[in-house]
């Protein structure tokens, strides 16, 4: 299975550039896997197609306003840096910007010394590993001096940084967000919960990954990155009980998808726990844990398309984003949507 296999012409106009005016007014391709049959709505219809008694999963977790712009304290040299994992306690794993100068020892000094990094460790493409210095609130700090890591395929500046955030993200620790679940208000959670839909969350934080492409021509020779992710106890039971009574199972996006898929297929059912997850998932995968997939439109060759692809088939996704580049669709992370039943 090659890389290319997964590619597809999108003209870059159809790249978003900002978030819809109204989290729930943008386009909803709603595709039935099996068949690749299509219907064009908006998000908000999404409640027509959920039925009582469905569990709707969704990722909870917090972006943190993770990119930072700094000093080399030696040479006041300007230096990007991006948090993407936190190892323990004040010490980061980040991706650099210009990497080459920046060594173990390298002081680099953000928003007038208000925050200080001390590089710790030099790994391969970018990766630094710093020791944060600082007085207070490392998160308050964050806040003040970060911006949000926006992919770099947006290009406009985001006047309103929560619009880079879920509605109902809680548990803070991700370099991107989960896209998908940008779409529900907290008003259109309200009326699927009325319908008898059952909402849950679980925890998983976008990491490196989301950055970094396919570089390999054969598929099976991607290796995946790492992410943490956490189920309560509480979700376990809920979403063993739907299995048990045949109700489906609704996720909210890719890395609600692979949270649940690498409990099941570690556990055989759904478990309290949490841990890391390096699953990949391409055609071939056998899906246990989900029944349909709300998610957006994704890179051409990412691992995104091809986890996309496993749950219906190839041949099925690449003529539906066929027909959403036919219809003017919006890409990537600030663009429209599917719902994959």
């Amino acid at each position: 299975m090659k890389t290319d296999d997964f590619d597809y012409n999108l003209p870059t106009e159809l790249i978003a550039q900002h978030p819809s005016e109204k989290r729930d007014k943008c386009k909803m391709m709603v595709l039935d896997r099996k068949t690749g049959k299509l219907e064009h709505k908006v998000f908000s219809d999404i409640i027509d197609y959920l039925k009582e008694g469905d569990t709707l999963v969704l990722n909870d977790t917090k972006v943190l306003p993770a990119r930072l712009f700094g000093m080399k304290e030696e040479t006041k040299a300007h230096v990007e840096v991006l948090l993407l994992k936190n190892l323990e306690k004040d010490n980061w794993e980040c991706l650099v910007k210009p990497a080459k100068r920046i060594k173990v020892g390298t002081m680099i000094a953000f928003g007038d010394g208000l925050l200080k990094a001390r590089c710790i460790f030099v790994g391969e493409e970018g990766i630094r590993h710093f020791e944060f210095l600082y007085e207070g609130v490392f998160y308050e700090i964050l806040d003040k001096l970060g911006t949000m890591p926006l992919p770099p395929y947006i290009r406009e500046q985001l006047e309103d940084k929560d619009r880079y955030q879920t509605v109902y993200a809680k548990n803070i620790g991700s370099a991107a967000a989960p896209t998908a679940g940008l779409h529900f208000t907290k008003e259109l959670l309200k009326k699927i919960e009325k319908k008898g839909v059952h909402i849950c969350y679980i925890t998983l934080h976008v990491g490196l990954g989301t950055f970094r492409p396919v570089s390999v021509e054969d598929v099976t020779k991607h290796t995946m990155h790492s992410e943490f992710y956490s189920m309560s106890k509480e979700v376990a039971m809920q979403l063993n009980q739907a299995k048990e009574e045949g109700r489906r199972i609704i996720v909210v996006g890719t890395t609600t998808t692979r949270t649940l898929e690498t409990i099941m297929k570690k556990y055989h059912h759904f478990e309290e726990c949490s841990g890391w997850t390096n699953i990949f998932i391409y055609p071939g995968f056998q899906y246990e844990a989900i029944d349909g997939l709300i998610t957006n439109f994704h890179l051409p060759k990412s691992t995104l398309i091809m986890l996309v692809a496993a749950f219906s088939s190839k041949e099925i996704i690449l003529k539906a984003y066929k027909e959403a580049v036919s219809k003017k669709y919006q890409f990537f992370s600030f663009g429209d949507c599917m719902f994959i039943q």
